[in-house]
């Protein structure tokens, strides 16, 4: 069984520059693993340990940076078997569009039966990627999976929550799981798994190998702005009769009005 699981590199949050009425600086950040692909790439490796012969690579796209070996050695001492990365300096702000784009196209390059992704990317958050991907790939999708109940016979089976109530699905393989951060609590690596991590396989595909027509921008990202801090009022109300309930209610009418 080959699974993929796919992941993104965003801003360290403590890293980013907040200024109230400026753009929000990210010039010197410092990138990680998103959280929902941690969950992702955990998924796979709790699979992997219910089958005897499963395979899982990671995948990822970008700019260089995606390639620095403390990145790839990060991924990989979380599970994945091999890492196969398309890096081009014209990734680096891509929309969730070209992402899916980009994505399919290698993973019918590498091979699989399942592709796991997070719900969402830990900066943009659009909950886009993994159903595109499903459509342009043509196969079942399913987002929002909060548990994987069993991987076999050609299927695999899982559990979304919804608002009042569990759904159980059954989907045939091959399918794209996008899966939510309650799934699991993803492993901190051992050291053991992290200097093994630098012996796995790393696969470098160029954007051009992946013969791709031009993707159309659709959106274009004008700024990220702080929003605008308000002057703090400063009114402190001590005690709690009648009277100064009311001289605080009066207050929130006066902001409310």
């Amino acid at each position: 069984m080959k699974i993929i699981a796919c992941y993104k590199l965003v801003p360290e949050e403590q890293d980013i520059k907040v200024i109230p009425n400026l753009p929000v600086d990210t010039s010197n950040v410092n990138k990680k693993i998103g959280q929902f692909d941690l969950c992702a790439v955990e998924a796979a490796v709790q699979i992997k340990a219910t089958q005897s012969d499963c395979n899982i690579t990671a995948l990822s796209i970008g700019a260089d940076a995606l390639a620095a070996p403390k990145a790839c050695k990060d991924i990989l001492s979380r599970g994945p078997d091999a890492l196969t990365l398309v890096c081009d300096p014209k990734l680096e702000q891509a929309l969730p569009h070209q992402t899916a784009r980009v994505l399919a196209a290698a993973a019918k390059q590498e091979g699989y039966d399942l592709i796991l992704c997070g719900d969402g990317s830990g900066d943009l958050y659009a909950q886009q990627v993994g159903l595109l991907l499903g459509e342009l790939l043509q196969v079942p999708c399913i987002n929002g999976v909060s548990k994987i109940l069993e991987v076999a016979n050609g299927m695999v089976r899982v559990e979304r929550e919804l608002d009042d109530e569990v759904e159980e699905l059954e989907l045939s393989l091959p399918a794209v799981l996008a899966v939510s951060a309650d799934i699991n609590e993803p492993q901190i690596p051992s050291m053991k798994a992290i200097l093994a991590a630098g012996k796995k396989p790393v696969n470098k595909l160029a954007y051009a190998e992946l013969a791709l027509e031009e993707i159309p921008q659709l959106v274009e990202l004008v700024s990220i702005t702080a929003p605008e801090q308000k002057a703090r009022k400063q009114i402190i109300i001590e005690g709690d009769d009648d009277g100064q309930v009311a001289e605080f209610v009066g207050h929130i009418g006066n902001v409310l009005n």
